[in-house]
């Protein structure tokens, strides 16, 4: 049995998104034949490094603990060479500096795989976009030396090589043990009700239907349609526009802002939901491909929905729609009429991806690995 250590720099909380993306991928990787142990970072009441439920660094709270939580990783490798580590899969930060690489060089000489997963390439834009370019100023000037001692980069795109390594390309995987299908059956006869689930940044482009919203209520129809935005905004500023775009457009009766919900609140919503709304807006921070959790989310519950990039394994799909990659508003009416054609039921959706487990996205990982 191979021994992985599953390594993170931020903390773990298991109601956050990526937390549980972490868990189905940890699970996943036992579910392969692997003893995974999770290394993530504990701030609740000093800055601690965690592997499972042990500290294996207490650096404090002093100014000088900000400074080691993000530079101090000698600890890690001590853990790693200690286990017996066979296999390292960290989740980029990126964090791409001196003190990352001489980790990474050390797993290496002590004869681990390792491995570098970039959950969005590329961020850049991203980065830019929200005016935090310093935050990865060290990132650029270092990456591509990082990349150089790695065994290969996952990536969620479709890119072969990054920084100048190989990647592995994978998709965003589901563990349906732990996404319920949709089972109430709505009457949309006289109503529909898009649903919009994500930690919400611009990129996600939500603006584009309360637009599309406003120039399908100027024509006065009878049919209704609604959109539920289920989550947190990123920035308050992110918010305070959403919400002044909202009530310009004279959109509050149709556009309901839930606010964060998981479990059985969120399932009831989406079962009171019909369609879903993906991301609409990732050129607007460069990124033309690019394999979301969330279409993999939307298809796994049963429900239909749109995006705007590319995501080769959905954009054949019968059961997706494709908006245009730009800033116009979203086609309500067409939207209607693509969701009146459809014939499939939320099992048939949900059954369609089932090439799409995190288990078999992890599989394709330690086969690339291991041989």
């Amino acid at each position: 049995m191979k021994k992985v250590l599953f390594l993170i720099f931020h903390g773990f909380d298991p109601n956050n998104g990526i937390s549980k993306k972490v868990s189905y991928q940890v699970d996943a990787l036992r579910t392969c034949g692997m003893e995974v142990h999770l290394c993530y970072m504990d701030e609740s009441s000093s800055k601690k490094r965690i592997v499972d439920n042990t500290v294996i660094a207490d650096y404090g709270n002093s100014t000088i603990s900000k400074i080691l939580k993000r530079t101090e990783f000698a600890s890690i490798v001590k853990y790693a060479i200690n286990s017996h580590i066979d296999f390292v899969y960290i989740r980029s930060n990126h964090n791409a500096n001196p003190f990352t690489i001489k980790m990474v060089k050390r797993m290496k000489q002590a004869g681990m795989k390792v491995v570098l997963e970039i959950p969005t390439y590329p961020y850049d834009t991203e980065y830019h976009a929200q005016g935090m370019d310093n935050l990865i100023f060290l990132d650029k000037v270092f990456r591509h030396s990082l990349a150089r001692h790695l065994d290969a980069i996952i990536t969620f795109s479709d890119d072969e090589r990054i920084f100048g390594q190989r990647t592995i390309r994978i998709s965003n995987g589901i563990d349906f043990r732990n996404v319920k299908v949709k089972t109430a059956e709505n009457d949309t006869n006289k109503s529909l009700n898009l649903i919009g689930v994500a930690e919400i940044h611009g990129w996600h482009g939500f603006d584009r239907v309360v637009k599309g919203l406003a120039v399908y209520y100027a024509q006065q129809p009878a049919y209704i349609v609604r959109f539920h935005v289920v989550g947190y905004f990123y920035s308050a500023e992110g918010e305070k526009e959403f919400r002044k775009t909202v009530s310009d457009l004279q959109m509050d009766e149709y556009v309901i802002l839930h606010g964060k919900k998981h479990g059985e609140e969120l399932d009831r919503i989406f079962d009171s939901c019909d369609f879903g709304i993906g991301s609409l807006g990732r050129h607007r921070v460069g990124i033309q491909s690019i394999k979301t959790l969330k279409n993999r989310e939307y298809a796994a519950r049963g429900i239909p929905f749109v995006y705007s990039e590319t995501d080769q394994d959905f954009d054949c799909k019968p059961f997706v729609m494709k908006a245009p990659a730009d800033e116009s508003a979203i086609d309500i009416n067409e939207l209607v009429r693509f969701y009146r054609q459809l014939r499939m039921s939320p099992q048939a959706i949900r059954d369609s991806i089932q090439d799409l487990s995190w288990e078999n996205q992890m599989r394709h990982v330690i086969k690339e690995i291991f041989g």
